[in-house]
């Protein structure tokens, strides 16, 4: 039985095509495993990437010289090496490309991943990325600074080592645009109305002081899960050094009962928000690499998911607990 959905308050569509029955194993995307002896973003392999712009270490936030590149790190920010857009073009920023790419490279130990971070590592984290997005959404001309992870080669990833990328753009991407002009037609945040709507009911995956996670009623993809503060801050220089953790705790717990269900999954996470717009309500989209864009959605932007959002989360929940679901 397949159904037609709707997005909570966009004209975007999903069929959710439950006959399918695909069960999780089916989803499966483990990512390559690389050999960190020729990995450039592990600890000693600083002179193998261009120089850091961040370096956070002890408490502090330093920067490579020319002279010295720095040692010891937690966590390393570097320009990619391949970039999107370039500083080059200021003044110019549609002709010439102008924009900031950024490498965040989470940990120095090539075999560590988010799942098993410390709650200290988590924190840190965070924090790097609410500092690199504020830096870069101070810099001219930009007026959207783009934060995602790639997971697995699958997921776009190129190195293994965990790590997150960051793109300032001199432009605010359409589909932002189009949820920022529809909360204000509408008058009132959307996004609040949906975190009264899927905390504690069957969609929902996670819930803390500061956050909830859910798969969301019209998920683009199989297993699809969001994460909405609950408290209304638009991006995230607004938040607290709680709420960060908070942030933190939920991702690496959801990211942990997908290891769990679906077999350690590449996986793309993206943050949506809006520096110059309070209306705006952050979020922060997970999707495993579970399903491909084939020629209907690529015609109609419309996704088909054989794995409905409440089966989702059933999987998921039972999961983490070691239930079996049928």
């Amino acid at each position: 039985m397949s159904e037609i959905r709707k997005h909570y308050f966009l004209e975007e569509y999903c069929i959710v095509a439950a006959g399918r029955g695909k069960r999780p194993s089916d989803f499966s995307s483990s990512p390559e495993v690389q050999n960190a002896t020729t990995c450039v973003f592990c600890a000693g392999k600083e002179d193998k990437t261009p120089p850091a712009l961040a370096v956070y270490k002890s408490g502090k936030i330093l920067r490579d010289s020319k002279d010295e590149l720095i040692k010891d790190w937690q966590i390393r920010c570097i320009p990619n090496l391949y970039p999107a857009l370039s500083p080059e073009g200021a003044g110019t920023p549609y002709l010439s490309g102008y924009g900031f790419h950024e490498v965040i490279i989470e940990i120095p130990q090539h075999e560590r991943k988010l799942t098993d971070f410390t709650d200290k590592e988590m924190d840190l984290l965070m924090t790097a990325y609410r500092d690199r997005v504020m830096h870069y959404w101070k810099q001219p001309d930009i007026r959207f600074v783009s934060l995602f992870k790639n997971w697995g080669k699958q997921a776009g990833a190129s190195l293994e080592h965990t790590h997150s990328q960051l793109i300032a753009l001199p432009l605010v991407p359409p589909s932002i645009k189009r949820e920022s002009d529809a909360i204000h037609e509408k008058g009132k945040c959307p996004y609040c109305e949906i975190v009264r709507m899927e905390s504690s009911n069957e969609r929902s995956i996670y819930e803390n002081e500061h956050f909830i996670a859910f798969a969301p009623y019209c998920s683009k993809v199989p297993f699809e899960i969001w994460f909405l503060p609950k408290t209304h801050v638009s991006h995230l220089g607004a938040m607290s050094e709680e709420i960060l953790h908070s942030l933190g705790n939920a991702i690496r717990y959801v990211l942990s009962g997908m290891d769990k269900v679906l077999a350690s999954p590449a996986y793309n996470y993206m943050f949506f928000q809006l520096m110059n717009d309070d209306s705006y309500h952050l979020n922060l989209r997970l999707q495993p690499v579970t399903s491909k864009m084939a020629g209907f959605e690529k015609n109609t932007d419309i996704f088909i998911n054989t794995m409905p959002p409440e089966k989702a989360a059933e999987y998921l929940n039972n999961g983490i607990s070691g239930q079996e679901v049928h």
